[in-house]
């Protein structure tokens, strides 16, 4: 299978690594604009192969990314000093303009994983350029809030001392600060979070929730305090994405896709537990059991996102 990245700074770049490293895919072709950089990564990723698996990872331009199965969409502007966020919507809604018209004009049958922040707000904007070329909106699709769930799994299971593939636990909504983590649908196996509790005899506190919400939604802020980026995690969670769609896997993840309708929201891209393979997002999963407070908050995060598009829209 190949597939291709366009955008290798580091979230691409360590997408590329992390695939390899999985043996995800055949082939790999990056393209990116500033050529020096491209090559050099290139080479880099090349070196990895002969201690992991059998991959070609070649640069290219976008002619070179016929015969993708799935495109990763990492390409974007960093924000300037000063600039407003809005501003930076801007600049990268002009980008996708031209990068997501040129995917498709050489893979027209590709899926679309978009990864540019907000990825949010970009998956939806790269659906509208995509319905040009007749694509359908589940055919494109963003990584969302999926590494924001590995991180509520791991931060919980580590609490409760079980291991986080067995914890049932979702972040939904915006991938960003209005982003709501449901408690009221949290499960340990079989059981509700209340009841495993009850049964292993551990207090999980209004404190100990507060905590481990803050340092979801703190995560990325805190690493790019510290080191300027982040990038093994998403690249680890997009190398997880290609991988179920590749191989058909049928997984529930948490990515965004362009939906009717979200909590009372209409025509808006969030983040939602989604059936995701190998023809992308087959279905979305409700949340009927969240509880009052939680689907408020939902409702709000979703216009969070709505009202940053029928800005960027109205321009």
């Amino acid at each position: 299978m190949k597939i291709g990245i366009v955008g290798c700074g580091m979230v691409g770049a360590t997408s590329a690594y992390a695939m390899i490293m999985g043996g995800i895919g055949r082939e790999i072709t990056l393209v990116d604009p500033d050529e020096k950089r491209l090559v050099a990564e290139v080479a880099d990723l090349n070196h990895a192969v002969p201690f992991s698996n059998p991959l070609n990872v070649r640069a290219g331009g976008y002619s070179d990314l016929a015969g993708c199965r799935m495109v990763i969409i990492s390409a974007g502007v960093s924000q300037k000093p000063g600039e407003s966020r809005l501003d930076l919507l801007k600049r990268n809604a002009a980008v996708f303009a031209d990068v997501v018209p040129s995917i498709l004009k050489h893979a027209p049958a590709a899926l679309l994983l978009v990864a540019t922040n907000p990825v949010d707000i970009m998956t939806h904007l790269a659906a509208r350029f995509a319905a040009d070329f007749d694509v359908p909106s589940h055919r494109v699709f963003g990584t969302g809030t999926t590494l924001d769930t590995a991180r509520f799994r791991s931060l919980l299971g580590h609490r409760l001392g079980v291991d986080p593939p067995h914890i049932h636990a979702y972040v939904v909504g915006e991938h960003g600060d209005s982003e709501v983590l449901p408690w009221s649908l949290t499960r340990i196996g079989p059981l509700e979070l209340a009841d495993f509790c009850e049964r292993r005899e551990i207090e999980l506190t209004d404190s100990d929730r507060t905590d481990i919400e803050n340092r979801v939604r703190g995560a990325a802020g805190a690493i790019i305090g510290g080191k300027g980026a982040t990038y093994y995690g998403i690249g680890a969670a997009v190398a997880k994405i290609v991988d179920v769609v590749l191989h058909d896997q049928r997984s529930i993840l948490t990515v965004t896709t362009p939906a009717s309708q979200i909590a009372g929201v209409s025509d808006v891209s969030v983040s939602m537990p989604r059936l995701l393979g190998g023809d992308g997002v087959l279905a979305d999963l409700p949340l009927r059991e969240m509880d009052e407070a939680e689907h408020r908050a939902l409702s709000e995060s979703a216009r969070v996102v709505k009202k940053a598009i029928e800005t960027i829209e109205a321009d």
